[in-house]
């Protein structure tokens, strides 16, 4: 027996599926995600499999042996999905598009998801060498030369996929690949906006976000869906910053994500605990707040090149960028039609993302200030606190090393006062001490 479909066989999920079909196992097939993955050796959760006529009765098959709910997944596309909730795991069936196997995977998007293994036991059937592909860590569109023959000529999003699957993947698309992209590119609008954030979501919050959005970037396909992004480009900042503002954007995305796993040396280990629970909340969207967060970092600075101004000593100034910003945060959000919740995240964070740098001269702090602070900023006091840390580890102009030490001071103090606001609900306290109000009065 072949070693891939020996591995196959040997997963629990692909058990199941073979076990619930019975009989009809034989006339269906392991494909895209489920046999890359096995040939890449990546923890296999997910079965997708294909099978000739109505995938309904497998899914219901499947639903029942596991004892999970079934459901339709897309009219279009002829496809189910039975789900495991005990187990943690999903068979998406669909109907095999053409006559025969091979029929179907010429119908698919990447040559390493076009290959597919019998469900019931057998030789891999590899019509487009996606095989080869895979060993050699390539990406390549399905078709070709020209762009109308390829796979990108059928759904539009499949350029933006390429970005995401190159970086949650070992692969690499290839020199032709790219140029197709590049020439489809400007396509990926005509997808539905639901299908591109959940495209731009999983390249953001992957291991490798930074380069996965460089080649998204490179191939033009963020400024494509992002074209605020775009506008970023060689917008000169004042010497403080050592970078225009789309580098610094980048950068203080890369800072963030630094912080994340330095949140104990950063502010110690007595808050770092409360604040990664904080960032592990989900917030909406498939998002947990500390995953939103790097979409706040993608987008703190995008209202600078409508504020950019110039005084008569030559500084270079971006009054209002953050309330401007904010606003142009809620059109992407109503753009890419994310959840309230998450465009209200966004939205109030970047509205604040100045506010604790603003303070950091007037130390020490009394508690009116704290309280301000933390009521203005709810309910992201905790989140913009950090933030606030990357995009000043990001600020490497003149005397950056003193400004980025009482900027983190600062940040550790409001941290703990922030993490402690948000236990008790953000609920008010008193300003004042008693012996402050009494010290104030005289």
């Amino acid at each position: 027996m072949n070693e891939l479909t020996e591995r196959l066989g040997a997963e629990s999920t692909v058990q199941a599926v073979r076990a619930a079909l019975g009989a009809d196992a034989v006339a269906a097939w392991l494909v895209g995600g489920t046999v890359r993955d096995a040939v890449l050796r990546r923890p296999l959760r997910d079965v997708d499999l294909v099978v000739p006529g109505d995938p309904e009765p497998a899914a219901r098959a499947v639903a029942s042996h596991v004892r999970g709910p079934v459901f339709p997944l897309s009219e279009a596309f002829g496809a189910w999905r039975a789900l495991d909730r005990r187990e943690g795991w999903c068979c998406d069936v669909s109907t095999m598009r053409g006559a025969t196997i091979e029929d179907d995977l010429a119908d698919r998007d990447f040559t390493a998801n076009a290959v597919a293994v019998p469900l019931a036991g057998g030789a891999p059937v590899d019509p487009l060498r996606g095989l080869a592909d895979l060993a050699d860590g390539r990406l390549r569109v399905v078709g070709g030369p020209d762009l109308e023959s390829t796979a990108y000529a059928t759904d539009p999003l499949r350029p933006l996929r390429l970005a995401r699957l190159a970086t949650e993947l070992p692969l690499a698309p290839d020199a032709e690949t790219e140029r197709l992209t590049r020439e489809a590119a400007a396509r990926v609008t005509q997808a539905s906006p639901e299908r591109v954030f959940a495209e731009l979501r999983r390249i953001l919050v992957a291991e490798r976000a930074l380069g996965g959005l460089a080649l998204a970037d490179r191939l033009g396909l963020l400024g494509a869906v992002l074209p605020e992004l775009d506008a970023l480009r060689d917008i000169e900042q004042s010497h403080f910053h050592h970078l225009d503002v789309h580098g610094h954007t980048l950068e203080v995305l890369g800072r963030q994500i630094e912080l994340e796993g330095s949140l104990a040396a950063t502010f110690g280990a007595e808050i770092a605990e409360p604040l990664e629970s904080v960032l592990a909340e989900p917030l909406g969207d498939e998002l947990t707040r500390g995953q939103a967060l790097r979409f706040g970092a993608l987008l703190h600075d995008i209202g600078k090149p409508a504020t950019r101004g110039v005084r008569p000593d030559g500084r270079v100034t971006f009054i209002g960028h953050d309330r401007v910003g904010a606003e142009m945060v809620n059109a992407i959000c109503r753009r890419l039609r994310t959840s309230e919740r998450l465009r209200s995240f966004l939205s109030v964070l970047t509205a604040h993302h100045l506010s604790l740098g603003f303070l950091v001269h007037e130390r020490p702090l009394s508690r009116r200030a704290i309280f301000r602070y933390l009521a203005a900023c709810e309910p992201v006091e905790v989140e913009v606190t950090l933030l606030s840390c990357a995009d000043r580890l990001a600020t490497r102009g003149r005397r950056h090393e003193q400004a980025i030490a009482a900027h983190l001071e600062l940040a550790r103090e409001l941290m703990a006062e922030a993490l402690a606001w948000r236990a008790q609900g953000g609920a008010p306290r008193p300003p004042l001490r008693g012996d402050e109000l009494a010290a104030e009065l005289g």
